[in-house]
């Protein structure tokens, strides 16, 4: 089994909020690194490397042209992120990618996955994130991001770390779904994603449900965990871009980041959609760097090996 979780992890930031039209996603990394993220991996016993910060533009220095808003600069900065996610991947580190909202996972994903090779997706978000152009009812990039990386997008999109898909359908977990537009149902179920909403964690209990999502990718060696933090209830975690009530509670997030780590298979991270605008005394940040941790290794009792 492919050990990416003891590879030393490199912290990459990409403060971006073009992809949507609340401002105060573009903080997230300042966040998270103020809540000691990388203090925190290192009491786990590994070497971090932080590598800073993309390039990203203002929202008020671009131009919105046409239907899908920021397209050329939310293009332009998710491929130097995925340049930077291939390069991070040869020089041997985990990649944590701190966002910004969720659209920078076209960069991430799509980077990761053509330094691996078959890559496979565990999607951790309050919504699908499946939309496309042309059923986009705000053309925000970032609830389209899931869909461009099966190929279902923009062409200028689908196109940044190569031609075609970056994943397979069947490779795609989605865990934590309660905010799904109508046309994002019928495309799922025609592209046959695997969904796992709220209803049927609290139907089996999220135990039960990740292992069934580690289950339906157990035939990878290298998974990508795409975090963002509105999976959580805004209760626990209000400083979300987005956020929608009824998500996940305080121990069963740590669960699931306890269980993927477990598996052995994910080799890179995204933690997205922290807006410190919006939160209580940087908590959200805070639980961030915990989850962070508990995919990294960390236990109740011990430490890993």
């Amino acid at each position: 089994m492919f050990e990416g979780a003891r590879r030393p992890p490199g912290i990459f930031g990409v403060p971006m909020d073009l992809g949507q039209d609340r401002r105060g996603v573009d903080m997230g990394p300042s966040a998270i690194r103020y809540a000691r993220l990388q203090g925190a991996l290192e009491e786990l016993g590994y070497r971090v490397e932080d590598f800073g910060n993309a390039e990203t533009p203002l929202p008020e220095t671009v131009e919105k042209e046409g239907e899908i808003k920021h397209l050329a600069a939310v293009r332009g900065v998710c491929e130097e992120v995925a340049g930077r996610a291939e390069a991070m991947i040869s020089e041997g580190y985990f990649p944590i990618f701190l966002g910004g909202d969720h659209s920078i996972a076209i960069g991430t994903v799509s980077g990761a996955a053509k330094s691996f090779g078959h890559t496979g997706v565990i999607w951790l978000d309050a919504h699908a994130d499946f939309n496309t152009p042309e059923t986009s009812p705000s053309g925000n990039i970032h609830g389209m991001p899931l869909s461009v990386l099966t190929g279902n997008g923009h062409p200028d999109l689908v196109a940044i770390g190569g031609e075609g898909a970056s994943v397979r359908t069947e490779d795609v977990v989605v865990v934590g779904l309660r905010s799904v537009d109508l046309a994002e149902r019928l495309l799922l179920k025609e592209a046959g994603v695997r969904v796992y909403t709220m209803k049927e964690v609290d139907a089996y209990g999220i135990a039960s449900v990740v292992r069934r999502a580690l289950k339906a990718l157990s035939h990878l060696e290298r998974v990508h965990v795409s975090l963002d933090l509105d999976v959580v209830d805004p209760g626990i975690a209000p400083g979300v871009g987005t956020p929608v009530r009824g998500g996940l509670t305080y121990r069963e997030a740590h669960l699931v980041m306890e269980l993927v780590n477990e598996a052995g298979i994910a080799t890179s991270l995204d933690v997205v959609e922290v807006n410190p605008i919006l939160d209580d005394r940087n908590g959200t940040a805070e639980l961030a760097v915990e989850l962070v941790a508990s995919l990294m290794g960390r236990q109740i009792i011990g430490i890993p090996t």
